[in-house]
């Protein structure tokens, strides 16, 4: 049991101020939150971090990694050559720099044989974030990531698959479009499924309880994910082709409609992306997202993380691409927080600071409502209970105790 306390307290969703406030953790839940004075009296003697001139809040959910990928032009190299150990050594380091972001949650969208659902289930293993995994993408025979082992053409086979991964997975997740990534597979704006078949596995995902993520770029999968009913798109760029965007307003307004969520995948190179991206003229890079938002389309921040150059600990490159675009700093940490928490469904479980929900909090210095960069290194990190500083996180891990 411990007692953290600031300034101030963003207790999430936006809006919500809680002035020299403080939080008394216990295991891994929040038991008390109020003035820190109050917690101090009730509980004398409890060790205190104390944090004057900082700022509490929830912890922050990265949407979009790929805990076994190596930021590599080969990014799933590591994980093909198949040695266990290292590729289990290289998802446990992952996961650790997403927690020096201040990433309590993170949603692994693609790896191999089970390796990340095997670490997230290890008892033993080093202090991690909540992680979320889909296991091995759902791909078509020579489609986008293939060589993961997800290829399933047809109904029979879509089907097998998902009950083959549906007691190890939090989600399904399927190649709707191609990618930029596999030689030979489908572009990036280009269908791999027809709506009738992703209708199929969203269907059959439902029965084990999972929801789906659906990987699109182009504007014809992405009409395709949102007919089928899938709960996120992921990278959603309503693009028809180099340069070319092409939305569907009626589709907007169905994600909206159906809470259909659009899932952000804004690299930590963006502004280098967004310098060699064609994009049409009197359009900036990344404005389908002020699209969207305008047609009500929920949305959850998130950095691809593990692709080249897409480092783990490099989430506020996302929050800073939003901020460019207009978005205010009270929804830009909102979506990143208790915002994300609900449209993924964990809600219930994280992304604010309210008594019987996870110990999951970051403290930064000052204010992130001032200067978004203030989320960039944490001086804190509690993640399932467990207390971090950014010292500990570049430390060897420590094993997790029993619970």
């Amino acid at each position: 049991m411990f007692i953290v306390d600031a300034d101030r307290i963003l207790v999430g969703p936006v809006g919500e101020v809680l002035p020299g406030a403080g939080v008394l953790v216990d295991g891994a839940v929040i038991a008390e939150v109020g003035p820190v004075e109050e917690i101090l009296r009730r509980h004398p003697g409890v060790p205190r971090s104390a944090h004057p001139g900082r700022t509490l809040l929830p912890g922050l959910v990265n949407s979009h990694v790929h805990l076994a990928a190596d930021l590599s032009r080969d990014p799933f190299g590591t994980v093909r050559a198949g040695d266990r150990p290292v590729t289990r050594a290289l998802v446990e380091r992952n996961a650790r720099a997403c927690l020096r972001a201040g990433c309590t949650t993170v949603r692994d969208l693609g790896d191999a044989a089970g390796v990340v659902a095997e670490v997230r289930d290890d008892p033993r293993g080093a202090d991690l974030p909540r992680i979320l995994t889909a296991g091995t993408p759902l791909t078509i025979t020579g489609g986008h990531c293939w060589f993961l082992g997800g290829v399933a053409d047809t109904e029979s086979e879509l089907r097998a698959a998902i009950d083959r991964t549906a007691g190890t997975a939090d989600l399904v997740k399927i190649m709707a479009g191609g990618g930029q990534m596999t030689p030979g597979g489908p572009s990036q704006y280009e269908p791999q499924y027809p709506a009738e078949l992703l209708r199929v596995v969203v269907e059959h995902a439902a029965q084990h309880g999972l929801p789906v993520a659906a990987h699109a770029h182009g504007t014809v999968p992405i009409i395709r994910c949102v007919d089928a009913g899938v709960s996120t798109v992921e990278h959603c760029g309503w693009h028809s082709g180099a340069g070319r965007t092409d939305r569907s307003d009626s589709h907007a307004r169905s994600m909206a409609r159906h809470g259909i969520v659009a899932g952000n995948t804004t690299a930590p190179q963006w502004r280098d992306m967004a310098a060699r991206t064609p994009i049409p003229e009197g359009t900036r890079f990344g404005d389908q997202w002020v699209w969207m938002h305008e047609h009500g389309v929920p949305i959850v921040i998130g950095t691809d993380s593990g692709m080249p150059n897409a480092v783990f600990d490099g989430f506020r490159a996302g929050l800073e691409m939003f901020e460019e675009l207009g978005f205010d700093r009270d929804w830009i940490i909102g979506t990143a927080t208790s915002g994300a928490a609900a449209r993924l469904g964990l809600g219930d479980r994280t992304g604010a600071v309210r008594p019987g929900l996870a110990a999951d909090l970051v403290v930064v210095d000052g204010d992130p409502r001032d200067d978004l960069d203030r989320l960039h290194r944490p001086v804190e990190v509690v993640a399932g209970g467990r207390r971090h500083t950014q010292d500990d996180l570049v430390a060897e891990p420590r094993e997790r105790p029993a619970r």
